[in-house]
């Protein structure tokens, strides 16, 4: 674990908070009268406030993206692996903001948040959310943090496709957009682990058609199932194999105690799901993972994503990772060649690495290396 006082961490931070009460109108037709951004921020604004770089979460994701909240918090931020001094994303160099998305549970307005309509959680009837509603609110803060451009906008799985989003929906107010195991729209096989994930939260009797946040209750067996679902296919089989292998937890073929064997990848499910159960929203992710499914970049440009990135005025870093098999390089491909066809400047990086779709979370050199390259240029172009 990196020390609070490692040179290479931004070490403790402080969340803040951003009101905003003028309406935002919603790709769905709703509109939120008024919403709050939780958000972090990690080294400093420049005099010409060209160094801010705009960190977008993925699915599970929020502002906590590095450092400390405390002394005694155990686990740096979620991306803490290439934000910091001396890192990919170096906190020396840029001003870096992480938020988290509206619709979220870990601050910003989301189905916990009160209903100023009917003074009482909004629950299910949070209205539903596009990537470009993320866009949109996340152009507000930076107008308040008086931020006219970012170097650079970078995220990864859901992050990338609301980093490409930005590129399309405001393209004078980013210089460079990083995206990085992510695809122009998800495959069937991603729809449909997303749709089994919300049937095992649909299923629990304790979700009571999202309305359990009345109750003080939890569907924790339902969102622990989901994320079962959910982290197996962030790894790949190497990854699974390496990890785990056939070990057991408990129990022995030998001594013929067959009904109490337990297979340590069993084990480590079933606390994965019981970790994220008590953290995470049910209301949430069904939400986030439906704004995923609705993804589409090419939807409203006759379905060309060539013709969506003419639209685009940035250069682009696409990487992707071998076993990524959730985001398959295949699909980041995809996005190059339609970068490459719309004449938009891009640099491609294709990563071996046994780790799978979590790859991009972790410390493989080959991906660091390239990353922190890119963004040495960035750091120029700033």
């Amino acid at each position: 674990m990196t020390s609070r006082q490692d040179s290479r961490s931004v070490g403790i931070v402080q969340p803040q908070v951003a009101r905003f009460d003028d309406p935002l109108l919603l790709a769905c037709g709703r509109e939120l009268s008024g919403f709050e951004l939780v958000y972090e921020t990690y080294g400093q604004l420049n005099a010409s406030k060209s160094n801010a770089i705009l960190i977008c979460h993925a699915l599970s994701g929020h502002h906590h993206a590095a450092g400390y909240h405390s002394e005694s918090e155990r686990k740096p931020g979620w991306w803490d692996e290439c934000i910091g001094p001396g890192k990919p994303i170096d906190t020396q160099r840029f001003f870096v903001v992480s938020v988290n998305n509206i619709g979220g549970c870990h601050g910003s307005t989301g189905p916990k948040s009160i209903n100023p309509e009917t003074g009482k959680a909004w629950g299910p009837d949070f209205p539903s959310l596009r990537a470009r509603d993320w866009v949109h609110s996340q152009a507000r803060l930076a107008d308040r943090l008086g931020i006219d451009c970012w170097a650079a906008v970078i995220g990864g799985s859901l992050g990338g496709m609301q980093a490409m989003r930005w590129s399309l929906e405001y393209p004078d107010r980013l210089k460079h957009c990083v995206v990085i195991a992510a695809a122009l729209k998800l495959s069937a096989q991603n729809l449909a682990f997303n749709e089994l994930a919300r049937q095992a939260i649909f299923s629990d009797p304790a979700f009571e058609d999202g309305n359990y946040i009345y109750n003080g209750t939890v569907p924790s067996q339902g969102l622990s199932l989901a994320r079962m679902v959910g982290h197996i296919t962030y790894l790949s089989d190497e990854a699974m194999a390496n990890k785990f292998g056939r070990e057991l937890r408990a129990g022995s073929f030998e001594l013929g105690d067959e009904d109490n064997i337990e297979f340590q990848v069993q084990s480590y499910l079933r606390y994965q799901g019981s970790q994220f159960s008590s953290q995470f929203d049910a209301n949430t992710y069904i939400l986030m993972t439906r704004a995923l499914d609705y993804f589409d970049l090419a939807r409203e440009y006759e379905n060309d994503p060539v013709k969506a990135f003419t639209h685009a005025s940035c250069s682009f870093l696409v990487m992707s990772f071998s076993t990524d098999w959730r985001f398959a390089p295949a699909r980041s491909r995809e996005i190059v060649d339609a970068l490459i066809a719309a004449n938009r400047p891009v640099t491609y990086a294709e990563i071996q690495a046994d780790e799978g779709h979590d790859a991009f979370l972790m410390p493989i050199p080959r991906y660091l290396n390239a990353f922190s390259a890119y963004m040495q240029r960035v750091g120029g172009d700033s």
